[in-house]
C-alpha cells in the first residue's frame, strides 16, 4: 500500500507551503492523479481520512481527487485513443509504436488555506 507514503508525502509538502506562506491552517486540498498512476484512490482516501484525523495541520480538510484520463499516442498514425479501453495497441492501425502522453500524473493542483495576515513577509 503505497497510498500510506503518498499522503505522508504530500503532508510533508504542505508543511513546506505552510512555513513558506504563513498558512494558519489548510482547509481542502485538491490532487491531480492519472489514470493510470497505479495510485488506488479509495485507499488514498482511506489514509488522508486517517491522518486528517491525527495531524493538525491537515484536521478536518476533505481531499479532492480529479482524474487525468489516459491518452495514448500512436507514432505510426500520428492518432490519440484511450489508454485503458485500448492498452498499447493502436486502435486505428494495431501499431504498437505507442507511448503514453498522459494519465501516469501526480500531483497537488490546489492548497485552500487561510493565511496569517498579520505576519510581515
Amino acid at each position: 500500500m503505497h497510498e500510506l507514503s503518498i499522503v505522508k508525502h504530500v503532508i510533508k509538502t504542505l508543511r513546506e507551503v505552510v512555513e513558506e506562506n504563513h498558512v494558519r491552517r489548510i482547509g481542502s486540498v485538491t490532487l491531480e492523479v492519472g489514470e493510470v498512476s497505479g495510485v488506488v484512490i479509495e485507499q488514498l482516501a482511506d489514509c488522508w481520512n486517517y491522518f486528517r484525523e491525527k495531524d493538525e495541520l491537515v484536521k478536518g480538510a476533505p481531499l479532492y481527487v480529479e482524474t487525468i484520463e489516459a491518452v495514448t499516442f500512436c507514432t505510426s498514425c500520428e492518432k490519440t485513443y484511450e489508454t485503458v479501453k485500448f492498452g498499447k495497441t493502436c486502435p486505428y492501425c494495431g501499431s504498437a509504436e505507442t507511448y503514453l502522453l498522459t494519465g501516469n500524473e501526480f500531483s497537488i493542483k490546489q492548497i485552500e488555506a487561510e493565511t496569517d495576515d498579520s505576519v510581515e513577509p
